[in-house]
């Protein structure tokens, strides 16, 4: 089958989150993705302490660096970074997640690539973007989160400010960043040049904030927190049940009246304080109040197969393990199975992006530290004699 981008050669000098999810996705849809490690200690995450599967494999690295190519060269040697821009220079796309001012340091920055490959798309990622006050300061999700105003929206309203439960800017910065990516690319078949990409943690933080800064534009007031309510619909949040949790979307006219038909209570269907959807927002904590004490009296199981049989949006609220068993997400192929040479079958989150007639497949378990040094050298003119040599300097591994 063709591949949607299998006529791109991705070069991926990224590490951690960001970067190596943006270029998994690019590598899903059939790119040629070649991962740039360090010599000798590799992406930060295959030593980070997180969870490791039973053979030592870091399951963070396998979580974000499928469908690519692993090659370990020393940057700060002249033959490893000779070797660098020989990549570049056949590659389409160069991605970075150094903080500003290192690529030039190291000799891998767009301006000196650009000379090698003028057609060269450039990404960066970084924490708070190639410009403005705050371009060196280190950046990592927990901060963007903070600085964004996430956090501050984020949690009960009683409570002190949460972080979201997964890494949203730095997961919205690697998909915004291959937005970034296709677009240059696909502006570069007019204009047959490339261009630089900046993305940045911090935007694609504030960039998912769309309805918080709405609120804030029209009222005047920065929005607080409201736990799992919604900021210009009512009821649409979660409930407590008998047993656990549903949330539930009845967030119009027809909706919010077949919710009270469901749960029995046409006394708050006539309700003035909860009339209109204005009037039901504005007194969203009653309305809860109300809503939680009627679902009290059946399970979450029960209560979501009536309201659906009414025509109203619900669903239990899981932990990851029920989400990932789920009969929709396997029929969806959300879950599949890497075999890995050293873990054997491996569970991996699918491919998201469903296309008709390119779909993406899963070519390549994450490689090992270099693992395709010599192919790739190979590819790009080196003989076995000059990647010796260069082993031996210790310029690649």
């Amino acid at each position: 089958m063709t591949l949607a981008l299998q006529h791109l050669t991705v070069v991926d000098l990224t590490q951690v989150m960001a970067g190596p999810f943006c270029c998994q996705l690019l590598g899903d849809l059939g790119a040629d993705v070649i991962k740039v490690e360090p010599v000798g200690r590799g992406d930060a995450t295959r030593e980070a302490t997180g969870h490791r599967l039973p053979h030592g494999e870091s399951a963070a690295f396998l979580a974000v660096n499928r469908n690519k190519r692993g090659i370990a060269l020393d940057l700060g040697d002249p033959a490893g970074r000779a070797a660098f821009h020989r990549l570049a220079r056949d590659a389409d796309v160069v991605v970075e997640s150094f903080r500003p001012g290192v690529a030039s340091r190291l000799g891998v920055d767009y301006p000196t690539l650009r000379e090698l490959n003028p057609r060269l798309v450039y990404a960066s990622i970084s924490g708070f973007g190639q410009t403005g006050p705050y371009a060196a300061r280190p950046g990592y999700d927990l901060i963007a989160q903070a600085m964004s105003g996430i956090m501050s929206v984020t949690g009960d309203p009683a409570g002190d400010p949460g972080k979201c439960g997964i890494p949203v800017a730095d997961l919205s910065a690697g998909i915004l960043s291959a937005v970034g990516i296709l677009s240059a690319c696909l502006s570069r078949t007019i204009t047959g040049r490339g261009q630089a990409v900046d993305t940045s943690l911090y935007d694609a933080a504030l960039a998912m904030s769309v309805w918080e800064t709405a609120e804030l534009w029209a009222t005047g007031k920065a929005p607080g927190r409201l736990g799992s309510a919604h900021r210009v619909n009512a009821p649409y949040q979660a409930f407590p049940t008998r047993d656990g949790h549903l949330t539930i979307g009845a967030n119009n006219a027809r909706l919010w009246e077949r919710l009270c038909a469901v749960l029995d209570r046409a006394d708050l269907r006539d309700d003035p304080r909860f009339a209109a959807n204005i009037d039901r927002v504005r007194n969203r904590e009653e309305l809860a109040a109300e809503l939680a004490a009627a679902l009290s009296e059946k399970d979450t199981d029960e209560w979501v197969e009536l309201l659906l049989d009414a025509g109203v949006p619900a669903g239990p609220i899981r932990d990851y393990r029920q989400a990932c068993e789920d009969p929709h997400t396997l029929a969806r192929e959300m879950v599949v199975e890497m075999d890995h040479p050293t873990e054997g079958p491996v569970r991996s989150l699918g491919i998201p992006v469903k296309l008709s007639e390119t779909a993406g497949t899963i070519r390549r378990v994450p490689p090992g530290l270099g693992e395709h040094t010599d192919e790739i050298l190979r590819s790009v003119g080196y003989t076995d004699a000059d990647i010796g040599a260069m082993r031996a300097k210790g310029s690649v591994s």
